[in-house]
This record gives C-alpha cells, structure tokens and sequence, in this order.
C-alpha cells in the first residue's frame, strides 16, 4: 500500500487478469513476507519505495481450486520526486495512477478495496489490522481460566 505525498493509494492494472489492484505478488520458497514486498516492488515498478510497518495481513479462503493464503501488506511511500521513475513490467502491468479513498473503492473488487480501507485505517492509528477475506477480525476474548 503505496502513498504519494498527498495521501493518495498507488493501484496496479495487471494484464493476466481485469481489474486493478495493489502492486505486490507471491512470496517464492524461504522468502521473508517483507523481503518479497521489496522484490516485487523493484520488479513492477522499477524502484524502491520507502517502506514502512506492517498495515495488515488479510487471510483468503480457498476458492476456484485456490488453497487458502495471506496477504502481507506493508505500508510505504513514493516520493512525488520519485514518480516519474516508476517503469512498468509491460508483460504484467497495462498502467498505474495514484487513486483517493473514493476512487479505488469504484475499480477494485469488493474484497480488496475493504482491505485497503482497513489496512489505510490501521496504519493511520498505528496498529496492524487482521483481516479475513477484506474484514476485519476482532480477537476472540481470551479464556479467563
């Protein structure tokens, strides 16, 4: 989850699927979460923002012949400076634009503009967010025994 200098979201247009979503991808073998955050990144976009802390991580279900898995995701900056360096893989990425709250909730799915929304809203209040499926989990109660 990438902010330019006005607060606004980095989205993604990927090519193998419709839609927009966050720049990221798949964690390979005795990869870190972090450590694949900063690859992926250097490969979609062709530098290396500022990261900072974990935003969240969202827990999806399996589906369509899909095992279950969690997205990690960091929060982190572009300095205005910095945009114009931004190169796009074109075998995977069609374009890219820095959206407001309103406007990425109208291009991506349902599912992961909640998990934007939430991990955004974390971040802004200094905590990571755990998520299922784009909601938000609170913790059980603890057994007082």
């Amino acid at each position: 989850m990438l902010f330019d200098d006005r607060g606004r979201i980095l989205i993604v247009k990927p090519t193998y699927k419709p839609g927009w979503g966050l720049p990221g991808g798949v964690i390979e073998e005795g990869e870190s979460p972090l450590a694949a955050c900063v690859r992926e990144l250097r490969e979609e976009l062709g530098i290396a923002p500022v990261l900072g802390p974990l935003a969240g991580v969202d827990w999806i279900p399996p589906r369509s012949g899909r095992d279950d898995s969690n997205v990690f995701v960091f929060a982190g900056r572009i300095p205005d400076e910095v945009i114009p360096a931004i190169r796009l893989p074109a075998d995977e990425l069609s374009a890219c634009q820095f959206v407001d709250r309103l406007r990425f909730r109208e291009l991506m799915a349902p599912h992961i503009a909640r998990r934007i929304e939430v991990c955004r809203r974390a971040h802004d209040d200094g905590r990571v967010a755990y998520l299922e499926f784009g909601c938000e989990v609170m913790p059980a109660p603890s057994d007082p025994r």
